[in-house]
């Protein structure tokens, strides 16, 4: 096309074009064609070597898996499209497929650009995904009909391979050691490029690098990247998370702020992984712990499957807006917890295992604590899964005491099962555990090591909270979840400030201890007195408990009338309530930074008003 519109003016007269000669026409017709043919000779060749191709799979679940292409433009000039060739081994395919047009002839596979992806400029990328079945890995990878490692310039030069996952160790304040095992390459591996937050910090010729220079108590992720001798670069390795330590202070800014999410709470409450976003709360918290996990026969076991897994959520309850169906491989709260931490990827997931009804299985657990720790680690990592979890928390109600059950395991129980499981766990796992509040002289806190078991853990969720409750029928009224003692407390050490005080002085870093708050209220009827300290008959009605109540409810129902020891109370009629507040919420948050403690953590989401009252309160009181 281009030759006919070059010579429009020889078409202006006959006498023109009859006169030239033969060999003058052949010259000029050579001449126009000359920038042509260096048009289409740059297009081709320059596209092919200058495009690069890799693959990289953002998800693996055992049975399936998420995979990514990334074309890059390596070249000087932009291209306008590009076609993808790739072989998969027999029993690995794809599925769905986004950006690209993927089509199949047998195990071969080719994608091409849609219209709006197909113009790369030099030096970008584009990238296209697809959910794939089977263990396989892409082959023969060819990029307009090139090779992806950047065409002829290194004809069978594939680049090198992800590095094992990094793992961290001597994690201090500022810096951590980083190992990995080596990729491989056809050619030979040069150096690895380690990434921090996706920017690169250093290259070393070897499997292992220690960083420094980092603040006290923050979250760092790194991913490693191979480089062959010819300079080019693979897939990057999978992410590992390393939390530095120190740095304890909430008002330094690295504040936990930490929610259990219940497994039932989708029954009969309604309450999804969604409404955590709803509310506004989502982006007030640091983690979410998830309950519960059961304990049998010494084991970490599955809690609700149904609840956990199975349930398939319709679009207006699900966090991506988008309903599931039953081919896909994940669904239930795991599933809604993964659309959560995508468009939260601050927030860190824990399995929470134990808890009242369940603790009846620690104390096997506690005659073989590797056996234990193991089972856990198999379910928590499990591949369908793993990618929600950040780690497990251990509610065990109460070793070497009596809760729904009692314990008989010996004080240095807790000491033993924590440290078999840290060990399997690694440091690249958080591992957590709640604990009781009883600062009572001979009292549960003073029943166990915990002051040994600390070294194991990231912290403890002091339960500082359901100090008192109708379970003393009769009474006297006094608040759940106070934060100091008061002249006329029941029990002398039920409070929040002796259960710090005491914890601190069996050897627990303040930077390891979470202040506990109660989403909720406890109360009597058959009340006459206002103040605390008043008789009752029984427990307070409530929608699903008797003698308790969500705060969403009583700040309605039941407005406080006083305040006692830094939280609330309330008379209405003949009940008598008690319960945090956002402002009693404010002052504990308050105090909790005062004693350097590493923030706080609540029981449970759907007790809070639709707009996150409380959870806000927790959030701007630790800052």
């Amino acid at each position: 096309m281009s030759g006919p519109t070059r010579g429009a003016p020889l078409s202006t007269g006959t006498k023109q074009r009859t006169t030239l000669s033969r060999r003058t026409l052949v010259a000029m017709m050579s001449a126009l064609l000359l920038p042509l043919a260096a048009m289409v000779g740059l297009a081709s060749p320059a596209q092919a070597a200058g495009t690069t191709a890799t693959f990289v799979k953002t998800s693996d679940w055992g049975s399936g898996f998420g995979g990514s292409w990334t074309v890059k433009n390596t070249g000087t000039a932009a291209i306008s499209s590009w076609t993808l060739e790739w072989d998969f081994p027999a029993g690995t395919a794809v599925g769905s497929s986004w950006d690209a047009t993927v089509t199949r002839t047998g195990d071969h596979y080719s994608a091409k650009n849609v219209g709006w992806n197909g113009t790369v400029a030099p030096g970008a990328s584009v990238t296209f995904g697809f959910n794939g079945t089977g263990p396989g890995n892409p082959t023969g990878c060819k990029i307009n009909g090139a090779s992806c490692d950047g065409g002829p310039t290194n004809p069978g030069d594939n680049p090198p391979s992800a590095p094992g996952t990094p793992v961290a160790s001597n994690v201090g304040d500022n810096g951590a050691t980083l190992t990995w095992s080596a990729a491989t390459d056809d050619h030979g591996v040069k150096n690895y490029d380690v990434l921090r937050g996706g920017t690169k910090v250093a290259t070393v010729a070897t499997t292992t690098y220690t960083d420094g220079g980092l603040a006290a108590g923050t979250d760092y992720t790194y991913t490693v990247v191979a480089r062959d001798n010819a300079d080019q670069t693979g897939p990057a390795s999978a992410p590992v998370t390393v939390h530095t330590t120190g740095g304890g202070n909430p008002g330094g800014g690295n504040a936990v702020k930490l929610g259990y999410f219940t497994n039932w709470g989708i029954y009969g409450r309604n309450y999804n992984v969604k409404n955590i976003v709803t509310s506004g709360s989502a982006a007030k918290i640091t983690h979410i712990n998830y309950a519960f996990g059961n304990v049998q026969g010494g084991k970490c076991t599955i809690g609700d499957s149904y609840a956990d897994y199975d349930k398939a959520f319709t679009a207006d309850q699900s966090v991506s807006g988008v309903a599931d169906n039953w081919e896909q491989p994940l669904r239930g709260n795991f599933n809604q917890l993964r659309q959560l931490k995508a468009k939260y990827p601050n927030i860190k997931v824990l399995w929470s295992f134990g808890g009242w009804t369940w603790s009846g299985g620690f104390g096997q657990a506690a005659a073989n604590p590797a056996a234990f720790a193991e089972s856990c680690y198999n379910l928590v990592e499990d591949p369908r899964w793993a990618d929600v979890f950040d780690g497990i928390d251990l509610d065990w109600e109460y070793p070497n005491a009596c809760g729904l059950t009692c314990d008989t395991s010996g004080a240095a129980s807790i000491k033993t099962l924590l440290a078999a499981t840290r060990a399997k766990f690694g440091a690249n796992n958080l591992v957590t555990a709640a604990i009781t509040a009883d600062a009572s002289s001979a009292g549960k806190i003073d029943a166990a090591d915990y002051g040994g078991a600390s070294a194991s853990v990231d912290w403890y969720n002091v339960m500082t909270y359901d100090f008192f409750g109708a379970w003393d029928a009769k009474g006297p009224t006094a608040p759940h979840s106070p934060l100091t003692s008061y002249t006329g407390i029941p029990k002398d050490g039920f409070n929040s400030s002796d259960a710090i005080a005491k914890l601190k002085t069996k050897g627990v870093p303040a930077s390891k201890l979470l202040l506990g708050i109660g989403f909720y209220g406890r109360g009597w009827t058959g009340v006459t007195q206002d103040t605390p300290g008043g008789t009752a008959t029984g427990a307070a009605p409530g929608t699903y408990e008797a003698g308790i109540e969500d705060y969403k409810v009583l700040k309605s129902s039941c407005p406080t009338t006083g305040l006692v020891a830094g939280t609330a109370y309330a008379k209405c009629g003949s009940n008598w309530w008690s319960y945090d507040t956002p402002a009693t919420v404010a002052s504990k948050m308050h105090w909790a930074k005062a004693q350097n403690l590493r923030g706080a953590f609540f029981w449970e989401f759907s007790g809070d008003t639709t707009n996150g009252e409380l959870a806000a309160a927790i959030h701007n009181g630790l800052g």
